[in-house]
């Protein structure tokens, strides 16, 4: 056999071994697809130099130190498999971790301690209640997605260049004093869909780069006027679009520079996280209507998420589905009760003035029924 046709057999042998049979690749073979392939164990035969793997969705369970020698590697896709921590040893030259749909509980100190070029970290739909960042890790990160976990406090020492934090559907009940203090580039702050009742005051006065934030679906206490109304002025001065206002009766407020106010045709909480890839979009629970009005914490226990909210005159209404509607003549006729701003004011009405309006209109009601006794038993004397 001719030298030049062995060399050649060889050489196609090489190429041929150089993509995973279960998987497929691309980029002159450095980007690397093996999702949905129904592995346990990381495929043989990966080259060293790839800079994209994909194992999403498959039944991975352990990863912890398998994946150290690709020095090259700039995007790992981990997510919606069976992993009970951040895999050990992961590279270095990292940009972008995907770790969502898992079962990771806690993220340690030394799980993220090295990685200085990370760029978006995504831990979403997971069982996380506490996260360890040590301060001056993570310097490069500009993306952290920490939504659909089991938070109750927001995580402290999170890296000083975040420009986007998503803690949204968690169980958050405060954010202790300081925690963001040190976020000047935090311009996109995900807290909707969760607990919060009040907030302590100037918890978001640092936050100097805020432009989006996100309240909407949480059980404001707005009967309480003390705790909650710092938190109201703040919002009416700051410059950032804060969607699904507490106690406002529409759903957009902020925007303190503005000379006139817009109405947002907004459909959803979110805007997606920086360096998403359209290609793998990351499976969320549904999207529910921005808090718009107030409502006590036991109505809205009693009309769970499906409740459409009410709005002042000539605006309009956020309801399920992400549309907007201009609310009739009747609709308007029947809100008077529960709206708890007005335009002129702007307070919180006391729990007092409404426990009055009833009660006079209760006393009305009985004057009605007794005077048409009278007539009645008139009548049948007669």
């Amino acid at each position: 056999m001719p030298t030049n046709l062995l060399l050649l057999l060889l050489f196609g042998v090489r190429v041929l071994a150089i993509c995973p049979p279960m998987c497929t690749c691309s980029r002159g073979h450095r980007a690397v697809d093996c999702s949905a392939r129904g592995l346990a164990i990381l495929p043989d035969s990966l080259q060293h130099n790839i800079h994209f793997l994909n194992l999403s969705h498959n039944r991975l369970q352990d990863l912890d130190g398998f994946l150290n020698h690709f020095d090259h590697l700039r995007t790992l896709d981990i997510s919606y498999n069976h992993l009970q921590n951040l895999p050990v040893g992961l590279p270095r030259a990292l940009w972008d971790i995907r770790a969502s749909g898992n079962y990771i509980r806690q993220l340690e100190k030394n799980d993220t301690a090295y990685h200085w070029n990370l760029q978006n970290l995504d831990l979403s739909h997971n069982l996380l209640e506490r996260v360890v960042l040590i301060n001056n890790t993570l310097s490069n990160l500009q993306s952290l997605n920490l939504s659909h976990n089991k938070f109750w406090t927001v995580p402290t020492n999170m890296p000083h260049n975040v420009e986007m934090v998503d803690l949204s559907h968690n169980f958050l009940l405060q954010i202790l004093p300081g925690s963001l203090d040190r976020l000047p580039r935090l311009s996109r702050f995900y807290l909707h869909a969760n607990r919060f009742t009040s907030l302590s005051d100037g918890v978001f006065g640092r936050l100097d780069g805020l432009q989006l934030l996100t309240l909407g679906d949480n059980p404001w206490a707005c009967e309480d006027e003390e705790n909650i109304s710092h938190l109201l002025t703040w919002m009416q001065q700051t410059p950032a679009k804060i969607l699904g206002c507490p106690c406002y009766t529409r759903p957009t407020c902020g925007e303190a520079h503005l000379a006139t106010r817009r109405t947002w045709h907004s459909a959803a909480f979110t805007e997606p996280p920086l360096g998403a890839d359209a290609r793998h979009p990351v499976h969320r629970a549904p999207m529910h209507a921005v808090t718009s009005g107030y409502l006590s914490k036991s109505a809205q226990l009693n009309m769970g998420h499906s409740a459409a909210n009410t709005s002042g005159p000539g605006e309009q209404v956020l309801i399920m589905g992400g549309e907007f509607l201009t609310p009739t003549p009747h609709s308007l006729s029947t809100q008077s009760s529960t709206t708890i701003r007005t335009r002129s004011t702007k307070k919180v009405l006391p729990g007092r003035a409404r426990s009055t309006s009833h009660q006079i209109r209760s006393f009305e009601t009985t004057i009605l029924s007794l005077l048409c006794t009278v007539i009645l038993h008139n009548n049948l004397s007669n």
